[in-house]
């Protein structure tokens, strides 16, 4: 099925007195390295700008389109902003925490840029609400699946946050050579964890997905284990629910 090509109809619904909704996506949730990168896109609906040609969610485009999309995204957007959580802020926080904490940065990052974030409603990608349950004041938020297909504003974020993310992986790649950074971005290909078994980890990995999945295969590998208690296994123990073959976001 050909996906939708997003458009402002969700956020036109949206109750917003200053005109303005925050488009908000995250990148790097499936890597085994790096760190996660949550965008923030505003988008003034008083004013009708064209929406950028080709916008689409991050994974749906090539990289040498997305590098053509960001600089028109960032003209299109009244202001934008990404947040990052650390590796080690994965380790030690977990998941959704760090989330929280590279959304509540963007949207840091947007206050002092002038946005009134307070009164500007956020669309948030997926159906759990990391960014409300991380900052201290009261923001309101809209999540919504798949926002990252069907709302412009969530797609313009979605295509910001994964270049700025690609591009710190290839910077890494010139001070950590062997991993494939360049290419890979930090998501878990052969030629990735072929590397971390010859040359070890870096500041850079996320030791507790790399335990979490040594332990995962240690219990696959016991005689007379069901495949089809894969997932629940996997929640035991605590590894990650999402691909990190893929690079999915």
């Amino acid at each position: 099925m050909t996906p939708p090509t997003p458009s402002l109809r969700f956020e036109r619904k949206l109750e917003s007195p200053s005109g303005l909704v925050i488009g908000c996506d995250e990148v790097g949730r499936g890597a085994l390295a790096g760190p996660l990168a949550v965008g923030m896109c505003v988008v003034d609906l008083t004013k009708r700008r064209r929406m950028p040609e080709g916008l689409r969610d991050s994974k749906l485009l090539s990289e040498a389109r997305r590098e053509q999309l960001e600089p028109v995204t960032m003209r299109w957007s009244v202001a934008h902003a990404i947040g990052f959580a650390s590796a080690q802020e994965i380790d030690r926080f977990g998941l959704m925490a760090a989330l929280g904490m590279a959304a509540h940065r963007a949207l840091d990052e947007l206050r002092m840029l002038g946005v009134p974030v307070e009164e500007v409603p956020v669309v948030l990608d997926g159906n759990y609400d990391y960014l409300g349950r991380a900052v201290p004041h009261r923001v309101t938020v809209h999540t919504k699946i798949k926002a990252d297909q069907t709302c412009a504003s969530v797609a313009g974020a979605s295509v910001l946050s994964k270049v700025a993310r690609d591009r710190m992986m290839i910077e890494h790649d010139g001070v950590h050579p062997g991993y494939g950074w360049s290419r890979n971005k930090g998501y878990g290909s052969e030629e990735h964890r072929e590397a971390i078994t010859r040359l070890g980890t870096t500041d850079l990995h996320r030791l507790t997905w790399l335990r979490a999945e040594e332990e995962r295969a240690s219990v696959v590998a016991l005689p007379g284990f069901d495949d089809g208690g894969e997932q629940d296994d996997a929640m035991r123990i605590g590894a990650p629910l999402v691909s990190a073959v893929l690079d999915v976001d």
